[in-house]
């Protein structure tokens, strides 16, 4: 039932991506043919052959806190995390300088498709290590580099952030962790929830970036300074040392990602756990957003991991399952015939279509932003205005995607035997973690949009329209689709013309922010399919590709054109007219 999908991520990295992309890249990585070949073949190995088999069973089993104040992986975890930290597969992102590969963002994000949807649960924890590692190269201190990065890379070390309090989730200027200073480094105090990885037997150590407030600091947002507090100790020779104050008290018993542990940890319930300043005192927010984003990126990338697995679950069934005679087929043809069956397996295939080119376009995106040249502060810009929009659009419909993938099991989606229902719990918690849909939206909104008069996101719109249309007038066989993302991206101009128009309408504009997430989202969506669609066109002469394969590319196209495209028209009249009503009701009505 698992398919790592190779072929379409290879079409989409070497063709899809576009040439002029694909050009700027290859200036500073490696992501020629050989190179994103080689990786995927073992990457999809690794997904295959070694976590998709522990997915089911490590849902089922879940993880055991134990009173000695340990946590127990389900079987085969840490066998397998051992053989991934052992194959590099840990270190492919990171720099050169300490032990990384330093391989493209776009060829990462397609391991790590693979790997999310193979067992998302067991892949959380590289994916929380490696928003560490990108913030410890960016702001540690030499030291704190040396003594850290080489064995985060390796993955003899993990690592987990820690924001979340039980009186403050969301709202981190409430946080009452302490940090109290101490020579050369600092006593943290507090408790914190919902740490993902804080506690397990995968590996050696792990590293916790924990946000607190040091003594004396100013109190809300501005008072915040993140700490690295190991949970052992390491000497001046590199080895462990002693055991730090930190313990886990508990772990939490979850709608779905039950191989994932999921702590609640206490810091300084003794003397005070050690930590070490990262930056200044007082930056401690924005460092930590710097993990927070490449956090983002990767539940975006979950998303689609998610939906992808549901989608070839749900294919895979279909066309075995025989119910019925399907209208104008035969008796014994599998429910696969039955035209609504094929309504939803074709519209969770555009939408995974469209999602993996948002994904490759926004590593792209990342990757150029690092860049010494003239066009990265564009690329940066560019990035910062695609993580809301992956974030939240991707993560939002791989709920719905999970959900119809039940649809197609019928009753059997609904046991848990089939692990259709897995699917649905695992993604349940993907629109929630790393920042609600609603902040991505927020962020969209106020950060993205209004701060800047909304030039950056109507360039964005621009560029879709412009290449809508010379698509339309360079090849007959789009002309339905690439009319409709014409028309879709009109509509969104206008939108966002509206938006500004009526900034000082804050809250109305609030009320209606996730549907401008959402409408950003499914043009982008169609752009992507349009993008693929046209890339296919372009190797239908080739021999590289098979002519089926090429043909579902023009399908996928249309499909989303047809089924997806049209919400646009929805959220615009929403976004123009639903505000008001919702600003007119308070609180004490619900209650009447």
């Amino acid at each position: 039932m698992f398919d790592a999908s190779e072929n379409d991520l290879r079409f989409a990295i070497q063709h899809a991506l576009g040439a002029e992309i694909h050009k700027l890249i290859s200036e500073i990585h490696d992501i020629s043919n050989d190179t994103v070949d080689a990786v995927l073949y073992e990457a999809a190995k690794f997904a295959r052959d070694v976590i998709a088999p522990l997915n089911h069973s490590g849902d089922q089993e879940g993880c055991k806190w134990i009173p000695d104040n340990s946590v127990k992986t389900p079987k085969g975890f840490k066998e397998a995390y051992k053989e991934m930290s052992e194959a590099g597969w840990c270190s492919i992102e990171a720099s050169e300088e300490f032990g990384g590969q330093d391989l493209s963002k776009i060829i990462s994000a397609a391991a790590a498709e693979m790997w999310h949807s193979a067992n998302i649960s067991f892949s959380l924890c590289h994916l929380l290590s490696q928003g560490q590692i990108h913030a410890l190269e960016k702001y540690g201190t030499p030291q704190q580099k040396q003594t850290y990065l080489p064995k985060l890379i390796d993955g003899s070390w993990t690592g987990t952030m820690n924001l979340t309090e039980p009186h403050a989730g969301t709202d981190l200027g409430s946080l009452k962790s302490m940090a109290f200073r101490q020579g050369n480094h600092y006593l943290i105090k507090g408790q914190k929830i919902y740490i993902t990885y804080g506690e397990h037997d995968m590996s050696e150590n792990i590293i916790h970036l924990v946000l607190a407030r040091v003594e004396g600091a100013p109190s809300g947002i501005k008072g915040i300074s993140l700490f690295i507090v190991p949970k052992f100790l390491i000497n001046v020779d590199s080895s462990l040392g002693e055991k730090n104050d930190v313990k886990c008290i508990s772990i939490e018993h979850k709608l779905g990602i039950n191989g994932s542990p999921t702590t609640v940890l206490q810091f300084g319930e003794n003397q005070g756990a050690i930590g070490f300043l990262v930056g200044e005192e007082n930056q401690g927010l924005s460092i930590m957003f710097a993990m927070m984003n490449d956090a983002r990126f990767g539940v975006g990338v979950q998303g689609l991991s998610i939906s992808n697995r549901a989608f070839h679950q749900a294919k895979s069934y279909a066309a075995e399952r025989v119910q019925g005679i399907p209208l104008d087929r035969k008796e014994g043809d599998s429910i696969h015939h039955h035209p609504d069956v094929m309504r939803l397996l074709s519209s969770m295939r555009s939408e995974i279509e469209a999602m993996r080119g948002i994904m490759f376009y926004t590593a792209a995106a990342i990757d150029l932003s690092k860049n010494e040249s003239s066009e990265s502060k564009f690329w940066l810009s560019r990035s910062e205005l695609m993580i809301p929009i992956m974030k939240g659009w991707l993560t939002e419909r791989s709920v719905s995607i999970a959900s119809d993938g039940i649809q197609i099991h019928g009753g059997m989606g609904f046991i848990e035997e089939t692990g259709a229902a897995q699917h649905y719990r695992d993604a349940r918690i993907l629109p929630i973690y790393e920042g609600t849909t609603a902040i991505q939206a927020n962020d969209l909104l106020h950060r993205k949009i209004l701060r800047d008069e909304g030039s950056s996101i109507l360039e964005l719109i621009n560029e879709i329209k412009l290449e809508a249309k010379v698509i339309n007038e360079a090849d007959i066989n789009l002309n339905f689709s690439s009319k409709q993302l014409l028309d879709a991206a009109n509509l969104a101009n206008d939108t966002i013309n509206y938006i500004v128009e009526n900034k000082k309408l804050l809250r109305q504009l609030s009320a209606v922010s996730v549907p401008i997430l959402m409408m950003m989202g499914t043009l982008c969506g169609g752009w992507m399919t349009l993008r693929s669609a046209n890339a296919a066109s372009k190797q239908k002469n080739t021999g590289n590709w098979s002519l089926t394969f090429l043909d579902a590319k023009f399908s996928y196209t249309n499909i989303f054109a047809s089924h997806c495209l049209p919400n646009i028209q929805k959220y615009h009249q929403l976004i123009k007219t639903g505000g008001e009503p919702i600003e007119s009701i308070t609180p004490e009505m619900l209650w009447q």
